[in-house]
């Protein structure tokens, strides 16, 4: 169809449109539009996502920049710092002294250090030796401690005590040269050991409490028991109830009648008679204290025989008390007090030798001493 054609020539075909069925050749040109317009989204789409690509691009360049550039500062920044640290080890390394000085310095530190050592050497020398001086003192001490407790006072088991403290002290020494004072050592605390140990002090307790006993004994005062005297005789006459039966009842309580007169007769003790006569045998019995303490058999039985003597003399053994007291006191006045005391002489002489011969070498290390160190010092100095 050609632009030539008038609108009549076009008429009978738009009339018989309704009568054929629809051209088909129309739909063509409406897809190719949809496609075009598609496309053109496409297009567009693609720009799009183009131009974000590229921002996106173009931030991330700023963003590389702007870490480029900080760690650029900090790279700046370290380096001034180094730089500043290298002012100063120039600064330090230029007050530090020469060589010269460095050697004169060394030789100084080599020589005090060797008198250091020295001196060192010395100090312990110095402190050893009064320390073991000490402690060799302390043993001989604790020896003749001993010794006087087994002297004066006999007391095995502070002498036992004392000893072993004294093998103690050398057997800390740990000296082969200590053997025979350590024998002797072993000897005497064998016998202490194998000596018999009376308890002294249970006795002087126990005697401490006759003591008190004694001290609280009264007089027993005699009964007169009639057998039928003149008295007696009057009063049966009477019925009992008058008052002459009574009156003799009352004087025979007063007045004895004794036709024995061949027996002894003891005085009542009362008053200052009975508190001396207390007083005495208080001091026999402490002095028996004493000689239990000290092992002093001979006083010790002489003074419980002085107690039992005044106990016999003024007590009657009718009494309970005096005749318990007065068997206790022959009980105890065979109790062994006394025991054979070993010598620690021989053993106070082998520790004795044995501080001398520590003593005397101590002394020949000390005049040995400055000779030995003297070559240590020049070796230190270059």
């Amino acid at each position: 169809m050609s632009e030539a054609t008038t609108p009549k020539e076009q008429e009978p075909p738009v009339a018989e449109a309704p009568a054929a069925a629809p051209p088909t050749p129309p739909a063509k040109p409406a897809s190719r539009g949809n496609g075009l317009v598609v496309l053109a989204l496409l297009l567009g789409a693609a720009g799009v996502a183009a131009a974000g690509w590229s921002l996106w691009q173009l931030r991330s360049l700023e963003m590389r920049e702007q870490q480029q550039l900080g760690q650029l500062q900090e790279a700046r920044s370290q380096t001034e710092a180094l730089a500043q640290r290298t002012q100063a080890l120039d600064a330090r390394l230029q007050q530090l002294p020469g060589v010269d000085e460095l050697d004169a310095r060394r030789r100084l530190v080599a020589q005090l250090q060797g008198d250091q050592q020295l001196l060192n050497q010395r100090l312990e020398t110095v402190l050893g030796a009064s320390r073991q001086e000490w402690r060799l003192a302390e043993a001989e001490h604790l020896l003749r401690l001993a010794s006087l407790r087994l002297s004066a006072l006999q007391d095995i088991d502070s002498a036992e005590a004392l000893v072993q403290g004294a093998d103690e002290i050398l057997r800390g020494q740990d000296d082969p040269a200590a053997f025979a004072a350590r024998e002797q050592l072993a000897k005497s605390l064998e016998a202490l050991r194998a000596t018999v140990n009376p308890d002294r002090t249970g006795l002087f307790l126990q005697l401490a409490a006759l003591r008190e006993q004694a001290a609280q004994l009264h007089a027993l005062n005699p009964t007169f028991v009639s057998s039928g005297g003149v008295l007696s005789d009057l009063a049966a006459e009477g019925d009992g109830s008058s008052w002459w039966a009574q009156w003799l009842e009352t004087l025979s309580q007063y007045f004895r009648i004794d036709f024995s007169a061949d027996q002894n007769i003891r005085p009542l003790l009362a008053g200052q008679s009975l508190t001396q006569v207390r007083l005495a045998l208080s001091l026999a019995l402490e002095q028996a204290q004493w000689a239990a303490l000290h092992g002093q058999t001979p006083v010790y039985r002489q003074s419980l025989v002085q107690a039992r003597e005044v106990l016999d003399a003024h007590f009657d053994l009718q009494n309970p008390s005096s005749r318990a007291l007065r068997a206790r006191i022959a009980e105890l006045l065979d109790q062994p007090i006394e025991v054979a005391a070993p010598d620690l002489s021989d053993t106070l002489n082998a520790v004795q030798a044995y501080i001398q011969h520590k003593q005397s070498a101590r002394e020949r290390l000390e005049r040995d001493a400055p000779a030995a160190a003297l070559p240590t010092v020049e070796e230190a100095r270059p």
